[in-house]
């Protein structure tokens, strides 16, 4: 939701060796959030199938996934420049990793759902406070040192697990049902976009705003497509809708990097 104003100035303002690590963030577009909303989706029903299918125990199942996630951060911060292949598998392993690390303080620990919430909230207001406080700013458009992008990155790591917490919360704490959570979580999405258009709500204050409610807003979605119908969903099971997910998520990616949409394009001063 940033301006193209603000990510030009932002990228003036930073040394020419620093700001080719500018592209390793990709464009807010369109194609940002589908992917997003669809990687929240793959993050409730992926972690669902793992936990039940590897054998390994919830415990397990987070500490391999971890790993993944681990090996994969290891490259997009050995990268120099955005790439859309490493960038989106991050985030789909982010977004696994976050629910399970909240499913185990819920199913592991008996931490209520209220309190896993409290936590979460806790952690990413926390991280806000120590990135603003750092680097004066909290715009992914200004990511071009390691620890903005460490920054970065734990935030996002928490808005999956608050996610996961809050759409769990509503929609079996709360007894309000998937399908109605999804649509409840959709429409805050939509007056914060409302809010940032027509009413000039903050950039960047919206961008995370709409950022933290897509994710219960996939796992609602995830956990309505792939619950059985006795339980409220439409019974497609986990691994029919991962892999519907997963195979979009591909599509999109792979269209990305061959038009090269999504990346941010620096002022000419910066080609010199």
């Amino acid at each position: 939701m940033a301006t193209n104003r603000s990510i030009s100035h932002e990228i003036t303002a930073a040394p020419l060796r620093d700001r080719q690590m500018l592209n390793k963030v990709p464009k807010i577009t369109i194609f940002f959030w589908i992917i997003k909303i669809l990687t929240t989706t793959v993050g409730e029903t992926a972690a669902d199938f793992l936990n039940a299918n590897l054998n390994l125990g919830l415990t397990n199942t987070t500490f391999v996934m971890s790993g993944l996630l681990l090996i994969t951060l290891f490259f997009q911060f050995r990268s120099r420049k955005y790439v859309p292949g490493i960038y989106w598998l991050a985030v789909v392993l982010i977004s696994v990793v976050g629910t399970l690390i909240s499913d185990n303080l819920v199913d592991n620990l008996g931490v209520s759902l209220e309190t896993t919430t409290t936590i979460f909230t806790f952690a990413l207001l926390v991280t806000f406070a120590a990135w603003y406080a750092s680097e004066k700013t909290l715009s992914i458009h200004s990511i071009y040192t390691v620890k903005r992008e460490a920054f970065y990155w734990s935030a996002i790591l928490f808005t999956f697990a608050l996610g996961t917490a809050a759409g769990d919360l509503t929609a079996e704490g709360l007894n309000l049902g998937y399908w109605e959570s999804a649509l409840m979580f959709a429409a805050l999405i939509g007056a914060v976009t409302i809010a940032h258009y027509f009413f000039k709500l903050n950039a960047v204050l919206a961008f995370w705003i709409a950022y933290i409610l897509t994710r219960p807003l996939g796992a609602s979605l995830g956990d309505y497509l792939s619950q059985p119908r006795h339980a409220g969903g439409l019974g497609l099971g986990t691994i029919g809708t991962s892999a519907v997910f997963l195979i979009t998520i591909l599509s999109l990616v792979i269209y990305l990097t061959k038009t090269r949409k999504d990346e941010i394009p620096l002022p000419s001063s910066a080609e010199e």
